[in-house]
């Protein structure tokens, strides 16, 4: 990596953690400078604007849960031991680096102005969503999951585990979230296997 990606990555990292814990709007270009030790206009030398900013960094975050899917879709496994290690690593990322999951769920959801030019649709997570699209055609294509709109699998799959994770960050589960996997991965699966 050079040095202008390793600047940007830690603008990107130091961005992501003040505003999934403290919001888009409440954090300033200011408080991401200061958090690491640089100027103000070195960090519009990298991102020319607030929003821009916001919007580099949920591609960067869709980026790493895509890689991370596309690692167990490179598996030679069932669809149903791949929808466990799905969760399991969705569940690891939500306890490791929790901020990645906030900021989609408390920001690029809660904020869809901000993300309005140049995020339409699904454009600005498409790594993610990619990976999750091959495992439901592979799945599909090995008779394991059921053949049905992409929209209604995925909303199943990710609210799913979203809503864990909200649960999770505000404290309302009564046990430890990886102690709910295999319960929510037996779930997910019968509800998309092959009938």
């Amino acid at each position: 990596m050079d040095k202008k990606s390793s600047k940007s990555e830690k603008i990107l990292d130091a961005a992501l953690l003040l505003f999934s814990k403290h919001g888009f709007y409440a954090t300033t270009i200011p408080d991401i400078a200061k958090s690491i030790g640089m100027s103000v206009g070195n960090i519009y030398n990298y991102f020319s604007s607030k929003e821009k900013l916001a919007k580099e960094i949920i591609k960067y975050s869709s980026d790493i849960l895509g890689e991370e899917i596309r690692r167990v879709n490179e598996q030679a496994c069932s669809s149903q031991e791949k929808i466990r290690k799905i969760v399991t690593l969705y569940f690891d990322m939500a306890s490791v680096k929790p901020q990645h999951i906030n900021y989609f769920l408390r920001v690029y959801l809660a904020n869809k102005e901000v993300f309005k030019d140049g995020c339409e649709g699904m454009l600005c997570v498409s790594a993610f969503v990619t990976e999750l699209m091959i495992f439901f055609e592979e799945g599909v294509a090995r008779g394991e999951l059921r053949n049905q709109d992409f929209f209604s699998a995925f909303g199943l799959f990710m609210g799913y585990l979203g809503g864990f994770v909200f649960l999770n960050g505000e404290g309302v589960l009564n046990k430890d979230i990886n102690e709910y996997i295999d319960d929510i991965s037996t779930n997910i699966f019968n509800a998309l296997k092959q009938q």
